[in-house]
């Protein structure tokens, strides 16, 4: 009997003891309170400034365009969305298993948006493709590209200012692509 008794109260004393930590250590704070956060780290200028984008480019494994997201200034963005994200498609890839589909030296002249069409103005360099395949990469990598902007439905592409043949027909989907 006196074992029981020693065991409950020392149950009792634990339970105090416990319930006492518990009161002067715990704090609950009210729904109405905010609490600040503080970073661990400050975000600068720059990284307020930037936005993500998807690029497409050329993925020899699979054959097939393949994302690759990219961050950009905003404000870059929305001076000219259309001429900044066809400069990233022609400066190639970041990541080294994917590859850019413009042929070399190919230089955006111009960009601008009407009826929801961009026209693209290149330089000559555009029509140094090796076949239509390559053709057709970098046609869908616009349209992949641009396409992810609202108010772009279609591409229309001139070279130095000029329809070019097999270049004169709006493209707006990859399935209406030769």
């Amino acid at each position: 009997m006196k074992k029981k008794l020693l065991i409950i109260v020392v149950i009792l004393i634990l339970i105090g003891v416990l319930a006492y930590f518990l009161m002067n250590n715990i704090s609950i704070t009210k729904n109405d309170e905010y609490m600040n956060y503080t970073p661990e780290e400050e975000i600068s200028e720059i990284q307020t400034k930037q936005t993500s984008i998807n690029l497409y480019f050329f993925n020899p494994e699979t054959n097939t365009l393949k994302s690759e997201g990219r961050l950009v200034n905003a404000n870059d963005l929305l001076k000219n969305p259309y001429g900044l994200i066809v400069e990233k498609l022609i400066e190639g890839p970041e990541n080294s298993s994917l590859k850019k589909v413009f042929p070399e030296n190919t230089r955006l002249i111009d960009a601008n948006i009407q009826n929801n069409c961009v026209t693209l103005n290149f330089s000559e360099e555009f029509m140094n493709f090796k076949d239509d395949i390559q053709k057709y990469n970098i046609i869908n990598s616009i349209l992949d590209s641009l396409t992810q902007l609202n108010e772009v439905e279609s591409i229309k592409i001139l070279i130095d200012n000029e329809t070019k043949e097999g270049l004169s027909q709006e493209y707006t989907t990859i399935s209406e692509n030769p």
